[in-house]
């Protein structure tokens, strides 16, 4: 299986040591990984603003740059979301049709298709606060949703236990939305804000030491509202503690 590895812009831009654990993980797991240079946006900020002509550009780039692949996996939710269900600015083929049905999100390639078991090289002493986006949650069903009363399950904590020295803190609404949601920060940007503080006090007071999420997106978000606040909580991305990161 040959995997073609896609790094979302804001991490390319502000969190390498998330892009650089990806493929280090996969790596270790003993995949065969490779790193299309031409890539470029998915287009998904585009897309969700109405702008279809410009979302159809990065669309079509990226087809091109990850057809040739088995598999393509993103440390992302939201663009993997977007890649397999709103990938529509531009005419359907048989290549955008394996490119939509062979894109995977990092934690649910881990948790479905490579089914991993072990992870003998981590351990993460702390106790973190798990977040989940509203992407990962709510379309690619990586965990339960509490509002739907459903027996609980969450792939990304089934990952998570298996790191040596790790606990949970048990924030008391789970699966509130952070306030991110892309372009509503910007749009809505006192809301989004407000959101946002709520939730990384609700970890906090959880006893969090860490937020961790398969979402740098939301966790950008956050962190800005944590450190505006005071609130001495510290974020990682889950490909870094599964790869082995300490602190």
């Amino acid at each position: 299986m040959k995997i073609g590895l896609f790094i979302p812009c804001y991490i390319d831009a502000f969190y390498p040591g998330a892009g650089i654990a990806t493929l280090e993980l996969l790596e270790k797991l003993g995949q065969d990984v490779d790193y299309p240079l031409n890539q470029t946006c998915c287009g998904q900020p585009m897309a969700n603003s109405g702008c279809n002509s410009d979302a159809a550009g990065a669309e079509d780039l990226f087809v091109k740059n990850f057809a040739q692949y088995d598999v393509i996996v993103m440390p992302s939710g939201s663009c993997a979301h977007h890649v397999r269900d709103n990938f529509d600015a531009i005419p359907q083929s048989e290549a955008v049709t394996h490119v939509r049905q062979n894109t995977y999100e990092l934690v649910e390639f881990l948790h479905d298709v490579l089914k991993v078991d072990a992870f003998p090289w981590a351990e993460f002493p702390h106790r973190v606060g798990l977040h989940n986006s509203c992407g990962t949650l709510r379309s690619l069903r990586t965990a339960s949703m509490s509002e739907l009363g459903e027996p609980f399950f969450s792939k990304p904590m089934d990952l998570l236990q298996k790191v040596k020295g790790i606990s949970f803190a048990k924030p008391s609404r789970p699966d509130e939305c952070c306030g991110f949601g892309g372009t509503f920060s910007v749009t809505e940007e006192a809301v989004s804000a407000r959101m946002g503080l709520d939730k990384v006090t609700d970890h906090y007071n959880a006893g969090a030491e860490y937020i961790v999420s398969a979402d740098t997106s939301c966790m950008m978000h956050q962190e800005g509202c944590a450190k505006r606040a005071a609130v001495p909580v510290r974020f990682i991305h889950i490909a870094e503690i599964l790869n082995g990161a300490r602190s």
